[in-house]
């Protein structure tokens, strides 16, 4: 009897080692549809992986600050991932390992627009991006940027939806609606905003902190009934009417 009920304990720790499943490495990173970063990124770290990553932290580089998309994963990088992590609770030092590429994935849908903006939104133009000042291309990456940005802005007022008005502009769509000639809608980066349930003030005075370089609103000619974000060589913001 005893030898027996030892061999019905041996089948079960038997059955209970082959059914269990050892937990995953940290360093172990999940493929995503859109992108997968295969190495933990800090200081010093370079290449389209960081790149990748600066896109998509580039709503975090503080207030005034524009971060550079550049492959160099430098200070302005590091401070730019680390208020990324605190704004979604993740450990917070500056490091892009699994915990922070997860939750990327889980902010990011396929085409790699983050999951509460889209393409279409940003372009009520044309199809295929074409006619602006820049390559079909180039148009379609800058409004990307834009969008993580958006994302960013968007967590920092409570997750409350962002109304989009419109985005890139070809030339014959700029002139259509009176566009200045110069006008960041034709390089794709630019974006007009409704007021929503946040209002105009609170739209443009959050945007001061997530890398738009560009921001007008109501006070400035033209913008009392919508609020226009942007990136440029240079910070330019009016908003008199909000204190910008």
């Amino acid at each position: 009897m005893k030898s027996r009920l030892v061999a019905v304990l041996l089948a079960l720790l038997a059955g209970a080692a082959l059914s269990f499943t050892a937990p995953a490495s940290a360093d172990v990173v999940a493929a995503d549809g859109c992108y997968t970063w295969n190495r933990t990124l800090g200081e010093g770290a370079s290449g389209e992986d960081v790149r990748q990553l600066q896109i998509r932290v580039a709503g975090y580089p503080g207030e005034g600050g524009v971060l550079a998309l550049d492959g160099q994963f430098g200070p302005g990088t590091k401070a730019a991932v680390t208020r990324f992590q605190q704004a979604y609770g993740l450990g917070a030092d500056g490091v892009a390992g699994a915990q922070t590429f997860a939750k990327l994935y889980e902010l990011q849908d396929d085409d790699c627009t983050p999951v509460n903006f889209s393409y279409g939104e940003l372009n009520n133009c044309n199809s295929d991006w074409s006619g602006g000042n820049v390559s079909a291309a180039q148009a379609k990456a800058n409004a990307l940027v834009s969008m993580w940005k958006l994302q960013a802005m968007r967590h920092a007022m409570g997750d409350r939806p962002i109304v989009v008005n419109g985005g890139f502009r070809s030339v014959a769509c700029n002139n259509a609606v009176g566009g200045a000639p110069a006008s960041r809608h034709l390089y794709g980066d630019a974006v007009d905003l409704g007021a929503g349930s946040q209002g105009f003030c609170a739209l443009a005075r959050q945007a001061r902190h997530h890398g738009f370089a560009e921001i007008l609103g109501p006070g400035y000619e033209g913008h009392d009934d919508h609020v226009h974000v942007a990136h440029r060589s240079g910070q330019f913001w009016s908003a008199p009417s909000c204190g910008i």
